[in-house]
């Protein structure tokens, strides 16, 4: 597919780069962007070929929340209109969220609103140290509705009214220490890290992978009741996979499994 708001770029490893590709905009959120986001997100899931996804932005931002000329849009429509524009977002989100393949996010400038979303959703974040974040909705007389589930969880629901109800900008070092990024780097060196982080990913087996997205998924929303059953499920699941007899033939024969890739960065 061809995309109007992203750029797709894959390497012969598997691994796809998604970049948002509105850069005179600080790539803004709008309706076609998300939809967009939405289906490629679905696409490279269900694409074999494909094992460790790259979400970044274009230019000097990673994403500067909603486009206010498309909120402008949406609120000349009518309520049911509004209602199904404001959806968007949320369905945005869990294409992402629910994407079974590895999602490292590179984020090269500002990550203010749906963009601070965006970054909630990924599984390990790598931050410029020139990189700011916001929940700036509030500035704007609005809340930051459809990310909110996503931020709560992310950063715990202190921290969320303490940057939610305020839109304070926070540096990268406090994106940090509140959980929102994995990592912060000097600007120079932030491919690098993402490099580093694909090494990690490359080592395990894309089914096991996908599978585990699942699991930790299901335990977060349950009781430990409820997941006794569930996992012991899984981990017979996973004996009884292709992958889970190689992996465990291999380890036994200390032999290398058909899904690993050396990365000279792979143990560091």
């Amino acid at each position: 597919m061809t995309y109007e708001t992203l750029n797709i770029s894959r390497d012969p490893r598997g691994v796809a780069t998604l970049t948002l590709s509105r850069p005179e905009q600080h790539n803004a959120l709008n309706g076609t962007m998300l939809d967009e986001l939405a289906a490629a997100f679905t696409a490279l899931d269900a694409d074999p070929a494909v094992r460790i996804i790259v979400l970044t932005g274009a230019g000097r931002s990673f994403c500067a929340g909603g486009d206010l000329s498309w909120m402008q849009q949406s609120l000349a429509a009518d309520r049911m209109g509004r209602v199904a524009q404001s959806r968007k977002v949320a369905l945005a989100l869990q294409a992402v969220d629910g994407c079974g393949k590895p999602v490292i996010g590179r984020i090269n400038g500002a990550a203010y609103g749906g963009g601070f979303g965006m970054v909630s959703v990924a599984d390990v974040v790598v931050a410029g140290e020139s990189a700011r974040f916001a929940l700036s909705e509030v500035k704007l007389g609005l809340v930051p509705a459809n990310i909110a589930p996503f931020v709560v969880r992310r950063i715990g629901p202190a921290a969320a009214r303490r940057f939610a109800l305020s839109g304070r900008v926070i540096s990268s070092a406090m994106a940090e220490k509140i959980g929102l990024v994995s990592r912060v780097v000097p600007d120079a060196e932030l491919d690098a890290a993402v490099e580093q982080e694909i090494g990690y990913f490359l080592e395990a087996a894309p089914v096991a992978i996908a599978a585990t997205k699942a699991l930790l998924a299901y335990v977060a929303d349950h009781t430990d009741h409820d997941n006794i059953g569930y996992t012991a499920d899984r981990l017979a699941d996973a004996w009884e996979t292709e992958c889970g007899r190689e992996g465990i033939r291999t380890f036994l024969e200390k032999t290398v499994p058909s899904w690993r890739t050396s990365h000279p960065f792979a143990h560091s």
